[in-house]
Order: structure tokens, then sequence, then C-alpha cells
């Protein structure tokens, strides 16, 4: 290994900051691409799942005598993993097996399930908001909210949200003498293949990961339980069957089968002083932890899941007293990463509480904002950058409105300009206006692409995501209840990159923290009503 790498100058590369196609888009638009739902091997078996109704429960007894009788159906099995239990219909093809699942009569032990709807969480998380968490951050002394001329107070609240993907979660394994061979679209690579040897009592090095290209992850596919990859596994082992077992979830399973975005309620106060600046600035955070679970334990620290407050617990603003608190109750819904994970709803709360002081202050929410980005450099590049490029100086018609908001995450700094318009009794969003810093740009085709898609993600759930629980089950079950934005819905996106030296940073998440308090912002300049829930209720967009 060399002492010394001399590195290129920027001034002579001939690769670093120009555009490139992707090198997978021919294949992938002309059907060439393979994902695992087109994996076909030699005697393969599909299985499709019946998942119980309630998280936390169990099946007591199985009537299989009609799915048996279905032509194509092979095998039904019972298993049990560390987080999934259930019966799994093995057929020769999907349609028999799906058939077969639809044919089972199952009866459920509901003992230990999940009992508790929305409103009741809610309700609890709410009260727990009005309360003191455990202490995150603490700069200054919060007291001194009293001796404000203006104070604010607010509660905020986020569902929990599906990742949706437009593949749903499915695997091929077989298992031999030999170990254990997986073809899979994989996000976790390493934590997979210890947790299928686990399983089967076999070395990590004896289970091999064959990588497809997955269709949408959104961190879906990376989870510390190989939830589905040990779920086909052991549905194959139950099964006692040496052949390829490929499994499926239905649209259904997919929507309804948890790892969800956390639901969170936040409760925000702040004070101005005389001269409309914030004095002091207090954010309760309260929503379950991803990271409490025997596998990610180690990243929680006295209590406190950073995943939870990032966003909230880093916020850039230049507050002299400024507190942020964390209470993580526990729930049976199983919590997993989402696009962009804490920022997600921190960032919303704070951009959306920041403009709402800024009204407050009658002031412009960009010279608001500025004044309060002094220590953070690269925010105030990126804010600067969308507001000019998207005209924030210019008067809009009366029927016109723009909101916008920056972010931090993943070293990345992102911020959008939304614009919206009046149409009749509903809206309409014209377009957005983003300027992203992750560093020295390698592809900026990539950078636009990514960011757009991160608009099209995050304004998906700010204007309809939404998981809702009554009693314990999910009341969702596939795209016409848990909808997401399609192409005529989708506005134009402008993206701009800031030029830097700076070490390149992820681009894959960021755009989606700011896009949704960028249009919460827009509907307040528009109405002078804030937006406090998501997704939007009661406002219609056209």
């Amino acid at each position: 290994v060399p002492e010394a790498v001399p590195l290129k100058k920027p001034a002579q590369f001939t690769l670093i900051g120009q555009s490139a196609d992707r090198v997978d888009a021919l294949e992938k638009s002309t059907g060439r691409a393979l994902y695992t739902q087109d994996v076909q091997l030699p005697g393969m078996l599909t299985a499709v799942v019946a998942h119980p109704p309630r998280f936390g429960a169990r099946p007591r007894s199985v009537d299989d005598s009609r799915a048996r009788a279905i032509p194509g159906v092979v095998q039904v099995v019972r298993y049990d993993t560390p987080v999934l239990s259930g019966v799994a219909v093995l057929a020769k093809g999907f349609w028999a097996a799906r058939q077969g699942r639809d044919a089972l009569v199952i009866d459920w032990d509901e003992s230990a399930a999940m009992a508790e709807g929305s409103e009741q969480i809610s309700a609890s998380y709410r009260q727990l908001a009005a309360g003191a968490g455990k202490v995150v951050r603490n700069d200054g002394d919060v007291a001194a909210m009293k001796t404000a001329k203006t104070r604010l107070t607010a509660t905020y609240e986020a569902p929990f949200l599906s990742h949706s993907a437009m593949e749903p979660l499915n695997c091929v394994a077989q298992i031999s003498v030999a170990g254990c061979e997986i073809w899979n679209g994989e996000q976790f690579q390493t934590v997979d293949q210890m947790n299928v040897a686990q399983l089967l009592g076999i070395k990590p090095e004896q289970v091999k990961l064959n990588m497809l290209y997955a269709g949408g992850s959104f961190g879906r596919r990376a989870n510390a339980f190989s939830d589905y990859l040990v779920e086909t596994v052991a549905i194959a082992k139950a099964a006692g069957t040496a052949a390829p077992v490929k499994m499926v979830w239905t649209r259904e399973e997919d929507t309804r089968g948890g790892f969800y975005r956390p639901m969170y309620v936040h409760a925000i106060e702040a004070g101005l002083d005389a001269a409309g600046k914030p004095v002091a600035w207090r954010h309760h955070v309260v929503g379950q932890s991803i990271m409490d679970n025997p596998a990610m334990s180690s990243m929680v620290k006295d209590g406190i899941d950073p995943t939870s407050v990032e966003g909230a617990a880093t916020l850039p603003y230049t507050i002299p007293n400024l507190r942020v608190e964390l209470s993580s109750p526990k729930l049976a819904v199983p919590v997993l990463w989402w696009r962009s994970v804490g920022a997600s709803h921190n960032s919303w709360v704070t951009e959306c509480f920041i403009d709402e002081l800024a009204h407050a202050a009658q002031r412009d929410p960009l010279q608001f904002r500025r004044e309060l980005l002094s220590k953070a450099p690269r925010h105030l590049g990126v804010l600067e950058l969308a507001a000019a490029r998207a005209g924030w100086d210019k008067q809009l018609p009366s029927d016109h409105a723009r909101g916008l908001a920056v972010a931090e995450s993943f070293n990345s700094y992102v911020a959008h300009v939304v614009e919206i318009s009046r149409r009749g009794k509903g809206y309409h969003i014209e377009r957005v206006t983003s300027a992203v810093d992750c560093g020295l740009a390698i592809n900026p085709n990539i950078i636009a692409m990514q960011v757009e898609s991160a608009v099209c993600f995050g304004l998906s759930a700010a204007l309809k995501g939404q998981i809702t629980l009554k009693a314990g089950a999910v009341q969702q079950s596939n795209f016409h209840d848990y909808t997401v934005l399609r192409i005529n819905e989708m506005p134009p996106v402008d993206v701009h990159i800031v030029p830097s030296t700076e070490n390149p940073t992820g681009i894959g998440e960021p755009g989606v923290p700011p896009i949704a308090p960028a249009l919460c912002n827009a509907l307040l300049a528009l109405t002078g009503k804030p937006v406090r829930t998501l997704p939007l209720q009661g406002i219609e967009f056209v």
C-alpha cells in the first residue's frame, strides 16, 4: 500500500462533475433487468403467506382442506420466526398459491395481539408530549420563555407510513446440504447473511446471496431482523423441501405487514422578543424508537434513539435557549427507517414552526431564516440558491404563493421552494425549485434524478400517505386506500447544485425532508392557516 497517493486537482477531472446516463437505464426501460419476481428456477415452488390480522397474534389452528384441494397447491406449512409467524401455501405458481392462501380457514390466537387504534395512540402520545421527556439537547435556559413578548405553541402529528415500493416484498431461497442460496433485491447484505445463518444453524459463509435489482425499497429491504428473508427460509425449512422457494407478499401483505415509519406527535413552543427574534425554543418529540430492539440497541444511548430526533436535535438556527426532549413509547407495531429517517418528520415540524414564528413577527420567512443561520453557511447557501432561482423576490399573482424550507440529512443540504396556486376550491402545485449541496458533485444527472424522486416521494406522503389502525388492525390494503402520487400530479422540479469541493455525501434521501414543510409553508402564505397534521386533510390539490 503506498504511503502517499497524489490526487488529481479538480481542473484535471475528466469524469467527475460530468453528467452521465444511468448504466441500468436501458435494461430497466426494456424489461431486461432481473428482479426477484422474475426469477424462475427448475422445480421452484411459490409461497404466498397469511399473516395475522393484528400485530402480535399467532395461528391457533388451521383448516387447510380447501386450500389443498386447489390444483397446483403442493403443501401448506405453519412457521415462526423472531418477528413473523403465519401460514404459507406452496404451489406450482403464484395464482394457485394465492387461491390456496385465500381458501385457508385460520383461527388466530389474539390474546397477546395489539388492540389499540390510531385515535387511542394519538391521545396517549399527546398526553406524553404535554409532559417532560428525556433531554436530548439543552442550550441555555428555556425558562427565558417567560421573558418573551410573543409566545407560540403548537402540536404537530405525523402518521405511520408504509414504504410501498413498486415491487412488493419477495425472496427466493434454496436450502441444501451445502447451506442456503438466496436471490433477492438486497439492501442489508451482511445482516441478512448472518440472520439466515442463525436460523439454519450454519456459518454465514454458507449463505450465498445473489443480489438482484430491487423494485424500490426506501429502507424497507434493510431490516435488522431480515424479516422477510428469514421468513422465506423458515417456510422452506418447514416444508422440508430442497426445491427453491419463492416467497411473494401480495400488495395487501406488503401494506399491512408493518415495519412502518413510526407515528409521531410533536409539542413545540417558542418565544419572540420585542424585535421579533427567537429567545427560547422547546421541542418534545414523541414516537417509537426504531432502534429499540436487540439488533440495534447499541445505538440507543441513555434511552435516546438518535434517529428519533435527527433534524430536531440538530436544529441549525441560532437560538440562545433551546431544549429538545424525547419520549419513546412502546407499541406492538413493527417500525423501521423510512427514506430520510428522523429528518422526514422533524424537519417538517421545525421548518413549519419557523415559518409560524416568521409570520408572528411579520417577517419574510427567507429573511427571518437568514438572520438565524449565521453559523450554518451550507444551510444558508442552498436556501439562498433555491430562493434566487425561484424568483423569491418577484411578486406573484394574488392567487399564488411560495413556501420554502431547508434541511440537512446524511451530511447533505437541500432547500426547496414550492409555488402553489388556488384553483377553484382547491390548490395546484405549480413548480418546485430545489438546491442541493452534497459536496463534490460526481454525476449531476444522478443528483437531479434523486432530488426529483425525493420530491415525488415526499409529496406522496404529505398529500396522501397514512397507515391507520382500528382495534389493532391496519385499515389500508392496496393503492386504492394507500395512495401515492400519480404522474399527472407531479409538478415540474428544477434542481440546482451548489458548486463544492467538500467530500461527496449522500443524495438518495436528503431531498425528502424539506418538501413537506415547503408545501405547508406555501399554504400558510396563501391561506394564513398553519398545517399541523399530515397528510393534508380537507385540502384538495388538483
